[in-house]
């Protein structure tokens, strides 16, 4: 009788859980465009209509600027052999890239000239720019927020879905008033309210894999990761690791807007 009850309780959390987890969002491919597949990337964005990716890797490590439909290469620079490039975002006219476990944030121009740093503590991960702070993710399941100007720490939030946490917080993006969050290993972006952490509706990206084919050196560490907004047009554009595609996609039902960030 025991196992009975035992097996009726963890059907009922699993039905509850079901009953309240966010659902998926139904999105169409509309441009496939080429990838460099030697980019691990880590982080992406559309800044001044221009595709721009930081890609990781101790002694490969990089930020690039591309034209967004072309694959183009506009500009070019090498980080540190010691450097383990992460996250990257723009914050009004400045670039700023995160690196893995240095504790520093680098700041450019749109010609990848430095213009100074930043120190932070914990991992960097993914990064996005709400229009007054910036928003870190370090693998848990937290996301904490920056003052872009001193990288002064504002606050944090803890995402969950239903009641459990969603960790391995990866490559952020900001767009319709919420946080889209890649998830390390996982085939799915989170679609985050910034102001509670609640996971409002997934976007299942699995399907993308199908349009390609891996080559004999793809391995665990090629995931999705790598969300990029274009306001102009209302489209994403995501792609992975070393993934020989970048796909332009837009959501049917985009989330509703929970209302502008709070100024910091």
């Amino acid at each position: 009788m025991r196992w009975i009850l035992t097996l009726a309780l963890a059907f009922g959390l699993l039905t509850t859980s079901i009953v309240t987890a966010a659902a998926d969002l139904h999105y169409r491919i509309v441009g496939e465009y080429s990838h460099d597949t030697h980019g691990f990337t880590e982080g992406l964005a559309i800044c001044n209509g221009d595709l721009v990716e930081s890609d990781g890797l101790y002694g490969h490590s990089q930020i690039v600027i591309r034209s967004l439909h072309t694959g183009h290469l506009l500009q070019h620079r090498a980080l540190p052999a010691d450097d383990f490039g992460e996250g990257v975002t723009c914050a009004r006219d400045t670039l700023v890239q995160l690196t893995w476990r240095k504790g520093i944030a680098y700041l450019y121009d749109f010609a990848l000239n430095p213009l100074g740093s930043f120190s932070y503590s914990g991992e960097g991960w993914g990064m996005a720019f709400d229009g007054h702070r910036l928003i870190v993710s370090d693998g848990s399941e937290r996301l904490r927020f920056f003052r872009p100007g001193d990288f002064a720490l504002l606050g944090s939030i803890e995402v969950h879905d239903a009641d459990s946490p969603v960790t391995q917080l990866n490559e952020l993006e900001w767009a319709n008033g919420r946080i889209y969050a890649n998830l390390w290993h996982d085939n799915r972006i989170a679609v985050i309210d910034p102001r509670s952490g609640k996971v409002t509706a997934w976007i299942d990206c699995a399907r993308l894999l199908k349009r390609f084919t891996r080559g004999s050196g793809w391995n665990r560490e090629d995931v999705l990761n790598g969300i990029a907004y274009d306001s102009g047009s209302g489209h994403f554009f995501v792609t992975g690791k070393r993934w020989p595609k970048l796909f332009e996609i837009v959501l049917d039902q985009p989330p509703s807007q929970p209302g502008a960030a709070l100024p910091q």
